[in-house]
């Protein structure tokens, strides 16, 4: 039997209502200054991750700091918040553990972390990469668009995971356009994806102006509060949302039936899998940096 952990935290104060209910009644301000300073602890003992070769069981270790407060509050408290978690998970028996949402972003992306536990240390990044692109290839197809043809847009194309999807949708696509908050670095990753691509990608200096004019969006920025509004959207688009929290707005679902927006990196786990937590995805499923 295997075993490994998963960090992550509330992405805003209403994911700590879910799991202390009873603290609804106070204001949220107060809720989210005081949860700061809470312990990392366990949320739930996950079994029946099993599959032809091997069986494995962990536990999701909840880092108390909502998104808002990871990207605002001094990196060193954040970073010791993660490393408390780690070890938390280390004294449960877990070999490695997986860092989720926000947890992987701050700092240097995982690296202080590892540094400072005496177990393997992953983001999941690679694992997502590869469902997020999975995922829009399908999307595409449902929806009728030549990706080879399409306007193709990736949203916070400076991160891993962002630079990485670029990178390889570049071999499949001669329309790419790139956004992201640092246009230097973004220009930087221009010039990689010609060298090894031969495509030569665009750069947007307006956010919004691309998205109205893109067929494909991918986006995964570090945004703690949407970014795409239903009016930003080219009619019968495919968005991939990889964010958490989203990039999308929930009122695109509402507002525009036109457009496909997908779940970026949700895959299916082997087993009879029990996470004795509920994120909101049918049975069987996880975040793919889960997985």
């Amino acid at each position: 039997m295997e075993r490994f952990a998963f960090l992550f935290h509330p992405l805003d104060v209403s994911y700590i209502y879910k799991k202390f209910p009873w603290l609804n009644v106070f204001p949220d301000t107060a809720v989210e200054s005081v949860f700061r300073f809470v312990p990392p602890f366990v949320v739930s003992h996950i079994t029946g991750v099993k599959s032809a070769y091997q069986e494995a069981e962990g536990w999701f270790v909840n880092v108390p700091l909502t998104a808002k407060q990871m990207v605002s509050l001094p990196e060193e408290v954040v970073l010791k918040k993660i490393i408390q978690a780690g070890k938390r998970a280390e004294k449960l028996g877990a070999k490695i553990v997986g860092l989720g949402a926000f947890t992987s972003v701050v700092g240097d992306a995982g690296i202080t972390v590892a540094k400072n536990l005496d177990i393997a240390v992953t983001t999941g990044n690679s694992y997502t990469v590869g469902t997020a692109l999975e995922g829009i290839r399908l999307a595409a197809d449902k929806m009728g668009i030549d990706m080879k043809e399409a306007e193709v847009l990736v949203v916070g194309a400076n991160g891993a995971i962002g630079s990485a999807c670029a990178r390889i949708l570049a071999r499949d696509v001669n329309y790419l356009t790139l956004a992201s908050r640092n246009g230097l670095r973004l220009e930087n990753l221009a010039r990689r994806i010609l060298c090894e691509s031969g495509l030569a990608v665009r750069v947007a200096s307006d956010l919004k102006s691309a998205l109205r004019q893109a067929d494909i969006v991918l986006t995964v920025t570090g945004s703690a509060t949407p970014i795409i509004e239903p009016e930003d959207l080219k009619p019968g688009a495919v968005v991939c949302d990889v964010a958490r929290p989203r990039d999308v707005s929930h009122e695109v679902a509402k507002a525009r039936p036109d457009v496909l927006v997908i779940e970026g990196g949700v895959v299916e786990v082997p087993g009879e899998v029990n996470f004795g937590f509920n994120f909101g995805f049918p049975p069987g499923t996880s975040f793919a940096c889960m997985a």
